[in-house]
């Protein structure tokens, strides 16, 4: 066999994406940190002012976004009333008004949204958000319904199961159920951009989740009701004359058992992830201190307004935390509508729509518009035909991205027809669409605004090359363009 020579980086390329064929080695390489320890290199900040942050919304469940971004034309807009049924919304309806039109007209082709989501509709008029269309988990492109069906394409693990599209949304594998997430490798890969360790570039207001979980750093979890006096371990009640000694008695205890030099490794890691959140609890602590109130109106009593406040709340205070880069997740549960899809969609849209267009708005007042970009994800999309009173489970869906740095009023991708005859991405009679758009090239563009060397893409996204990198082998073919999110 003929001597055959690869650099370092093309070397971890080819071995991220051959693992895809085996799922146990991909596994291995993804949670040990193997490829992690190959890939990491230092970033160093040369501008202070340079600060970027993602902040991702998970609508767990499955949501059924083809009742948020609707077609209009009329050919188009007929289609999708057939096919929905009982499930569509009415365009031409004024009382009540169920669909608004959005500000945009491609070659004909136009669209609105939900009417509860006028907010939605405004900052996408003003240029502040786009629409991601027809997205979903993809192993490798996969052309049309007869190219699925023949069974010539990898698949995604466990499609339209809602543990395994859930967990692939948030760790872009899609042929291993692994722990470690995108935002998790980001913050492997960056998190020497930010000057106080003890604090994780990866803050979740929803606890631990696989989106922000990496090799070696995981997410900080603070909540929608933290201030500098209730962060850390929880107090004994004040009304106890003893209670600030068992307080003191408390975490001497944890830090004394945190400070032990363990030989075994689950031992050791929960020693050094327990002295790392005391560590971090005091930084944090002092930063919210410094929180400068937004107005008392500035956002909704909604658990959703309120994670996205307390989001607004950490962006203000970044210096004192030593970011200048930071992840943010938030999960809002509650879109697996089996039942009453409009009910439900009627309750739930405005309350996203709101929230949205709040932190929008408040990243304006702190001048932090240009510098954060906010998206939405979901386990996949529904079926287009009703089940009766809802919409059952099904794939490539649409999805908005918010922020100054985003090339606004745009939908991103391929809308597809709704129509269920003859149209080459319908794989079944309920209406399942097949995405055109993987969770892969959208990531990359994120990761790429975000500071994450091209060099690295590979680490971040192990199944990137099967649709486009400049680092993958000259025999894996460019299927995809860019999507084009950011100028």
């Amino acid at each position: 066999m003929a001597k055959r020579n690869i650099s370092r980086r093309n070397f971890i390329g080819q071995a991220s994406c051959a693992a895809i064929g085996s799922t146990a080695f991909l596994s291995s390489a993804l949670n040990l940190g193997m490829i992690n320890t190959l890939a990491a290199r230092p970033h160093v900040i040369t501008n202070t002012n340079d600060y970027k942050a993602m902040v991702c919304i998970l609508l767990a469940g499955g949501a059924d976004t083809f009742n948020v971004l609707i077609p209009t034309e009329q050919s188009e807009y007929d289609d999708y009333a057939a096919t929905r049924g009982d499930l569509a919304l009415d365009k031409d309806a004024s009382d009540p008004q169920e669909i608004i039109d959005l500000d945009y007209d491609n070659a004909g082709r136009t669209f609105g949204i939900h009417a509860g989501m006028d907010k939605v509709r405004d900052m996408f008029d003003t240029g502040d958000l786009s629409f991601i269309a027809n997205i979903g988990t993809l192993v490798e492109p996969i052309a049309n319904a007869t190219e699925y069906a023949n069974g010539n394409k990898k698949r995604p693990l466990g499609l339209y199961s809602h543990s395994d599209q859930i967990m692939q949304w948030q760790t872009s594998v899609p042929t291993s159920r692994s722990a470690v997430g995108v935002g998790g490798r980001m913050a492997d890969i960056l998190h020497d951009m930010n000057t106080i360790p003890e604090i994780s570039m990866n803050i979740s207001l929803s606890g631990k989740n696989r989106f922000q979980t990496g090799n070696d750093f995981n997410e900080y979890s603070i909540s929608r009701n933290t201030t500098e006096t209730n962060i850390g371990y929880e107090r004994y009640p004040a009304s106890w004359s003893n209670s600030g000694m068992l307080n003191d008695m408390r975490n001497n205890a944890i830090n004394n058992i945190a400070e032990q030099e363990y030989a075994n490794i689950f031992a050791k890691t929960m020693g050094s992830l327990t002295k790392q959140t005391s560590d971090s609890i005091e930084v944090f602590k002092e930063a919210m201190g410094r929180v400068i109130p937004f107005e008392e109106d500035a956002f909704s009593d909604t658990n959703l307004s309120n994670d996205l406040k307390k989001i607004a709340e950490t962006i203000s205070v970044r210096q004192h935390l030593g970011a200048n880069r930071q992840i943010f997740f938030v999960t809002l549960g509650g879109w697996d509508h089996h039942d009453n899809v409009l009910g439900n969609q009627a309750a739930m849209l405005p309350m996203v729509s709101n929230a949205l267009h709040e932190f929008n708005e408040a990243m304006k007042t702190i001048n932090m518009h240009n510098d954060v970009v906010t998206f939405t994800i979901s386990d996949f999309a529904r079926t287009l035909t009703s089940n009766g009173n809802g919409s059952d489970h099904a794939w490539g869906g649409n999805q908005m991205i918010m922020g100054g740095p985003v090339m606004g009023s745009q939908i991103f991708g391929d809308y597809p027809s709704l129509a269920l005859e003859n149209n080459d991405l319908n794989l079944h009679d309920r209406g399942r669409i097949l995405p055109t758009t993987s969770v892969d090239e959208f990531y990359a563009e994120l990761a790429l605004w975000f500071g994450v060397s091209s060099n690295d893409l590979d680490y971040i996204l192990p199944n990137l090359c099967n649709f486009y990198s400049s680092n993958c082998p000259a025999d894996v073919p460019a299927n995809y363009a860019p999507i084009g999110m950011f100028s």
